[in-house]
């Protein structure tokens, strides 16, 4: 059965507990925690630490796999979106190591899914990162699954602004490197968390794919895009991807969720999580809360199967 939920990172202030009481009362089903190192976030929407893996004991797994219980929210999943394959090893390899964590505390949650990026130096081609890619993650991918978890790539580009470019940060950004990479790397244990807001930039098809990869579908963020075609027609495909096109709340942008949602239900049984990244809803807590609720209250309508919200 689809489970609706949302990504933690929206709601950084709030403590786990305080999370999982906001899950329930709000009638959603699961909830994807982040996991980030504690410290400084580098970037937008990261460095958020609901569950700090560094840390993490078996009698801290215990009192959460009871909390969540208790509450009737299911954890889809655990967080953590670094660059892998950034162009400083050293750096590269303290993302490495730190989701090497994740992986094992999802383990010992017994929480099935890891949702991650591939990562990218942005100043080399595909093919040029590709050796660094089977380097790195053959034997994290091995690890998820001597470990009994999935790991799932996001299909975001990592593309926005100037210290992305040109290449973006995240290799999993189309059908094609996504067959390369399942081929490469051949494993039940390694697919993706398909966010079709990414796409709509792009200019791709976020339907047709639902059906070629629905064995890989191991999670779904639930994201819109506005594609801002006054703007484009003046900067260009080629100008920061952020001059064009902007995050909108689900049901607030160029998604058609009817569609979407039509075949979605149809291959993919497993959770959804909105993920709230429209700066019209940042303004406080309040706003940000109130941005979840009519994400689910809109989605609701084509996913009848989850609870409601």
């Amino acid at each position: 059965m689809i489970k609706l939920g949302f990504v933690s990172a929206i709601l950084p202030e709030l403590t786990l507990e305080q999370l999982v009481d906001f899950t329930s009362e709000s009638g959603f089903d699961c909830i994807e925690l982040m996991c980030w190192p504690q410290g400084k976030a580098e970037r937008r929407y990261a460095g958020v630490t609901h569950v700090d893996v560094a840390a993490l004991k078996k009698s801290d797994a215990t009192r959460i796999i009871e909390l969540t219980a208790e509450a009737g929210v299911t954890i889809s999943g655990l967080g953590y979106y670094p660059n892998p394959l950034a162009a400083d090893p050293a750096e590269a390899k303290v993302y490495v190591e730190h989701l090497k964590k994740v992986i094992k505390a999802a383990a010992l949650l017994g929480v099935p899914v890891v949702n991650t990026f591939i990562g990218r130096d942005p100043a080399k081609s595909v093919d040029d990162n590709w050796p660094r890619f089977l380097k790195t993650w053959k034997p994290l991918v091995a690890l998820a699954e001597a470990s009994g978890v999935k790991i799932a790539i996001e299909n975001c580009p990592m593309s926005f602004s100037k210290d992305e470019w040109p290449g973006g940060k995240n290799l999993a950004i189309s059908p094609a490197i996504w067959r390369r990479m399942f081929n490469d790397i051949p494993s039940d244990s390694f697919g993706l968390n398909f966010d079709p807001s990414h796409f709509v930039w792009q200019g791709m098809d976020y339907v047709k794919v639902l059906r070629e990869f629905q064995s890989k579908l191991f999670h779904v963020h639930a994201k819109d895009a506005r594609l801002d075609r006054d703007r484009l027609n003046d900067v260009g495909l080629l100008a920061y991807p952020l001059q064009y096109h902007t995050p909108k709340l689900p049901g607030l942008g160029d998604v058609n969720w009817s569609a979407f949602c039509s075949v979605l239900t149809e291959v993919y049984d497993g959770p959804v999580c909105i993920e709230v990244e429209d700066r019209a809803y940042e303004g406080s807590i309040q706003n940000r809360m109130a941005g979840l609720w009519q994400s689910g209250a809109f989605l609701a309508q084509y996913l009848p199967q989850q609870a409601e919200v």
